[in-house]
């Protein structure tokens, strides 16, 4: 009779994932966070409100009489502001969004390297499943075997 053999517990050898927000979050820059933070506010329903009524009352105060034009239509002066601010919050939003590529990038890698110890353990648990079931087989056959020599015993 051959002793039963199990495989030696599994023992994780690699560094715990961390999450990846966090390293990502602790290595912005100033010019990083600015950018991501300007994105944020310039991307939002109350930037667009305001925005909204300010060109509002741009054009009502340099329409109306009320008061010396600044900028009399066709609001050449209004219409630099806000190609100003556009050349610049653009390349400012296309910043956050390269960081946020870049934040993607390592996430998938970090899910590759999850994958990969998963797929490890799993093999280790199927390992450790197939020596469980030869064994029981192993005990199975044991315990018939110890019936039937029993067996003529109870009967004689």
């Amino acid at each position: 009779m051959k002793g039963l053999h199990f495989p030696q517990p599994f023992r994780h050898l690699h560094p715990p994932i961390r999450n990846v927000q966090d390293i990502f979050t602790e290595q912005r820059t100033l010019g990083q966070r600015t950018s991501d933070h300007v994105a944020k506010i310039v991307g939002s329903w109350p930037f667009i409100l305001i925005q909204s009524g300010i060109l509002i009352l741009w054009v009502v105060v340099n329409s109306m009489a009320v008061i010396a034009h600044w900028d009399p239509y066709p609001f050449i002066l209004m219409n630099l502001v806000l190609s100003l601010q556009a050349a610049f919050t653009a390349p400012i939003i296309m910043m956050s969004q390269n960081r946020q590529a870049d934040r993607d990038r390592i996430e998938a890698h970090n899910d590759y390297q999850i994958n990969i110890k998963a797929e490890e353990e799993v093999r280790i648990i199927l390992l450790h499943l197939d020596a469980q079931n030869e064994a029981l087989s192993h005990l199975s056959a044991k315990i018939l075997q110890i019936e039937q020599a029993l067996q003529p015993r109870s009967n004689g």
